[in-house]
């Protein structure tokens, strides 16, 4: 090969830690060597990759389409050391699904578990994340799938038909918003909000809906999961927007009511992204088409 794995592992550790020392301390490996590899790949591509700066050491522009290129191929070549590796000790194949709290709370727990009943030897590692860090991870290939609400989209990625979901308004019992069937949107501004973290999906919804109205949503408190969304509505910190499925196994259990929004953006609708689907490992293409199934 004229470019070799070790020297792309080692670039890539030096734009991400900022200094060669930094890079060679977390590779284990000696500065000196660690410098005169990057030389070395700088002579076989017959172009600069780094520059020093006073805040550290940063790509130039190829260096920046070298990075992007050199993750995708470590990604793969580890790939294939887990994927052949796993052989041995009887697991065929590793997923990393990366999914969006909507689709964690309402789909995922019950199509995971079909899926892997179907598939016992295959390992998926869940995590969860708002939708511009799941698109990213999935064009950078630190996921393998990724599960979303769709808004705005990479080019850079596929998107496969999920599910849609279905926004409502929480309140308190006894809220004067609780009286009625449905509610406008414009109707939820007077009052105080619980709302998601700030650049999840759902919140950046509401705050678009109301710069569209001319409006500033009253977003008193901010919480990390559905399940406190609703705690803390039932406290009587504000009401919330949330999807109905999500906040359903909470509808008894606390002192909260649902309320149908009359808004069209009511209605989501939920992706599956990857990168490319006919260059998917075989576990993922089999989450991936058993995922659409259910969709």
């Amino acid at each position: 090969m004229i470019v070799d794995p070790v020297s792309l592992k080692l670039f890539v550790a030096i734009v991400e830690e900022g200094t060669i020392a930094a890079a060679a301390e977390r590779e284990h490996i000696a500065a000196a060597a660690v410098s005169k590899r990057i030389s070395n790949l700088e002579k076989t591509l017959d172009t600069q990759l780094l520059r020093r700066t006073n805040k550290g050491i940063v790509p130039t522009m190829a260096g920046m389409t070298l990075l992007n290129l050199a993750r995708g191929v470590l990604h793969d070549l580890n790939d294939i050391f887990l994927q052949i590796r796993e052989y041995s000790s009887g697991v065929r194949g590793r997923v990393r699904l990366w999914a969006n709290i909507s689709a964690i709370n309402q789909f995922l727990p019950n199509e995971l578990k079909s899926f892997l009943n179907e598939h016992p030897h295959v390992q998926v590692r869940l995590e969860g994340n708002i939708s511009e860090a799941i698109m990213k991870a999935v064009a950078e290939g630190a996921a393998d799938v990724g599960v979303i609400t769709m808004e705005s989209c990479r080019e850079d990625l596929e998107y496969l038909p999920y599910h849609s979901d279905q926004l409502v308004v929480i309140t308190p019992k006894g809220h004067m918003l609780s009286r009625s069937k449905s509610v406008s949107f414009q109707e939820t501004l007077d009052f105080d909000y619980v709302g998601l973290p700030a650049g999840s999906a759902l919140n950046n919804l509401i705050v678009r809906a109301a710069n569209d109205l001319n409006r500033t949503p009253k977003l008193r408190i901010h919480v990390n999961s559905f399940d406190a969304l609703c705690l803390m509505v039932e406290a009587g910190l504000g009401i919330g927007i949330v999807p109905r499925g999500a906040a359903k196994p909470y509808f008894k259990g606390l002192r909260i009511r649902p309320v149908q929004l009359r808004e069209t953006w009511a209605t989501r609708d939920l992706k599956l992204c990857v990168r490319a689907y006919g260059a998917l490992p075989t576990a993922a293409k089999l989450l991936v088409d058993h995922l659409r199934q259910r969709g």
